[in-house]
């Protein structure tokens, strides 16, 4: 059985506030698309649903640590003795929430515009249960992203130590630069270079494929004919997520292939989780030997440099297939090549292990959600 109540009866909302004079620190600071970054102070140190006022409506969030808020989010202070904080934020997370939008041209919500949802509630061990049922699938998630983030972290050291310092291991194991190894001025780089390793550009070493969009006529997401990307927008954390689909597909880019953005935001990547159809937005980049691992942050590498350069006013439109063939790199022997592709290649994989985990976990989450919600699924 449940009952029902008005979201005033179970939480008060509070608004936030500006964050610009918090020093930096460890405490989480919200705004309506995400942390924006972490200060020394708290607004609020209980558990707490985050409520966009201002922008992406349907971004409600959750912070179950002290956080603070800024002022196009609303955070909340919840009755825990009717409602379990967050069987309520994922309640209200399968709500539509955007047909309650009282903004014009920037989206917006009230505090009465919140207060009078109607909210159906079974009683509080239910509501209890079910938050350990989604808790338990959302933490699962959560580790898989970090134990991600802890293996490109290494992988992305590795790079920098080896190709960047140049202190890859020598004959002896040891650090090759700081061990006194063998430096050679290159001519073309302006800079000293380990012996032996030669400067090529980025077409010397890559099959390259620049995106061509199919007509748009052929566009569905009735998964008819193949999987297709315009450019970045469907990109995720490392793998994108298949939406948009074409009957007439133009360019190829297979699985496990770089998806390179040579538009703005240029330089972003994801890897391919299948064969698929890119835009003009993308290209497509694999190894010609065979050392994907090293592309990958190769190319990271270049993103870095393009980021750097738009900083500083230099602002790139988009990548052409001359700039994209011509982009100089530093080329190390197979030897090392060979050795730094065998060890990345295995955090690579774990990766894609936990990604593939965390994409069933999230349709797992997503078929149960509303189903637990409406009651369809019971819980003992």
């Amino acid at each position: 059985m449940t009952k029902e109540y008005i979201l005033k009866d179970l939480l008060k909302i509070k608004n936030g506030k500006d964050h610009k004079t918090i020093p930096n620190g460890n405490i989480p600071i919200f705004g309506s698309g995400g942390i924006m970054r972490f200060g020394n102070q708290f607004i609020y140190d209980k558990p707490s649903i985050l409520l966009p006022r201002k922008g992406t409506l349907p971004n409600i969030q959750f912070s179950k640590i002290p956080f603070w808020t800024v002022d196009t989010i609303y955070y909340t202070q919840i009755n825990a003795l009717i409602a379990e904080p967050y069987f309520l934020y994922n309640y209200l997370k399968i709500l539509n929430l955007e047909n309650l939008n009282t903004g014009t041209a920037v989206p917006s919500m009230t505090f009465e515009s919140y207060y009078n949802l109607k909210i159906q509630l079974p009683n509080l061990d239910v509501q209890k249960k079910i938050a350990n049922i989604l808790g338990d699938i959302d933490n699962k998630i959560d580790l898989n992203n970090q134990l991600n983030d802890n293996l490109e972290r290494m992988a992305k050291t590795l790079y920098d130590y080896w190709f960047v310092q140049f202190d890859f291991p020598d004959e002896n194991g040891k650090p090759y630069k700081s061990s006194g190894g063998e430096m050679v001025f290159n001519d073309v780089l302006k800079r000293k270079v380990p012996i032996g390793w030669e400067v090529k550009r980025l077409y010397q070493i890559a099959n390259i494929t620049m995106g061509q969009s199919p007509s748009g006529t052929s566009y569905n997401v009735d998964e008819k004919g193949m999987i297709f990307f315009q450019g970045s927008t469907d990109f995720g954390w490392r793998f994108p997520t298949n939406r948009i689909y074409t009957t007439e597909p133009t360019r190829f880019s297979f699985k496990d292939d770089i998806l390179l953005s040579v538009r703005a935001p240029i330089g972003t990547m994801n890897i391919s989780s299948c064969d698929c159809c890119i835009g003009r937005g993308l290209a497509a980049l694999n190894s010609k030997e065979g050392y994907n691992s090293y592309l990958i942050y190769q190319m990271n590498y270049f993103k870095k440099k393009f980021d750097y350069l738009n900083s500083v006013g230099t602002t790139f439109g988009s990548l052409t297939k001359d700039d994209l063939y011509n982009l100089q790199l530093i080329y190390p022997s197979n030897n090392i090549l060979l050795k730094f592709d065998k060890i990345v290649s295995n955090f690579d994989k774990k990766i894609k292990i936990n990604s593939t985990q965390n994409q069933q976990l999230n349709n797992l989450r997503d078929w149960l959600l509303p189903m637990l919600m409406n009651g369809q699924v019971k819980v003992e």
